[in-house]
């Protein structure tokens, strides 16, 4: 996973999700909203495919799946469910773009704790701060949190809804991003001198799956070329860090 930067969606756009949610929620309380209709209604529109088509522009030319990064990004998904929360439906900070595997572990589930969220929503927050990288297994498992002596409780539900650490293809298609990660540096060791925006966009480019933000970390330091890197070109090592 990776944080993801939330454009503005077009005006027209907006003001027809505004619209539909002001007349979903009349609707609603009157007890007359049928979800599953009033969306599939919604859906065909043309607001509607500009919100997917500007979901797909904020994942880049390869519209990855904004939970998992690996697969193809197949249709709009609420963030909060929409048959829990419908007056969130049309609310443009709670569509996401989803694979169809995610989304059907996902389904309408969206664990608490009190009055936080408890999955991870990569448009508002690092999923790294949560998230940790197993980079033998290419599992994604919830961080440790050392202040709090415990696993981090977002990693852990984010982790368990979307079965990140059960998803063979998923766990493959990391292992592929960290060892093209690291041929990447292992080339600029070899070079010699190392130019850091240029180094970045090399690695940028070639990140799928969102790691370099963990190659960078503390975490990554544990494992080559990543640690060669920091020690032998502390300078490019912090630019770098800087530009994620």
């Amino acid at each position: 996973m990776r944080r993801i930067q939330r454009v503005i969606l077009p005006k027209v756009a907006q003001n027809y999700l505004s619209k539909r949610q002001l007349a979903a929620n009349e609707k609603n309380k009157n007890g007359e909203l049928d979800i599953e209709r009033d969306w599939k209604s919604a859906r065909q529109t043309r607001p509607l495919k500009a919100v997917v088509t500007t979901l797909q522009a904020m994942m880049g030319p390869r519209q990855r799946c904004m939970y998992c990064l690996d697969s193809h990004g197949a249709d709009i998904e609420h963030f909060r469910p929409k048959t829990v929360y419908p007056k969130r439906m049309y609310e443009w900070p709670n569509l996401l773009l989803c694979c169809t595997e995610c989304g059907r572990f996902k389904g309408n589930k969206f664990p608490m704790s009190g009055k936080q969220a408890l999955l991870i929503d990569p448009t508002r927050e690092d999923p790294w701060k949560h998230l940790d990288f197993d980079p033998v297994t290419g599992n994604i498992s919830a961080r440790f949190d050392l202040p709090l002596n415990d696993w981090s409780a977002k990693g852990t539900a984010t982790v368990d809804v979307l079965q990140l650490d059960r998803r063979e293809a998923l766990s493959a298609g990391y292992l592929k991003t960290l060892r093209h990660l690291g041929d990447i540096v292992e080339r600029a060791l070899l070079g010699g001198a190392i130019a850091a925006p240029a180094l970045m966009t090399e690695l940028k480019n070639a990140d799928d799956h969102g790691l370099l933000a963990w190659c960078l970390s503390d975490r990554g330091l544990a494992i080559r070329p990543f640690n060669d890197l920091q020690h032998r070109y502390p300078a490019v090592w912090r630019q770098c860090c800087k530009a994620i």
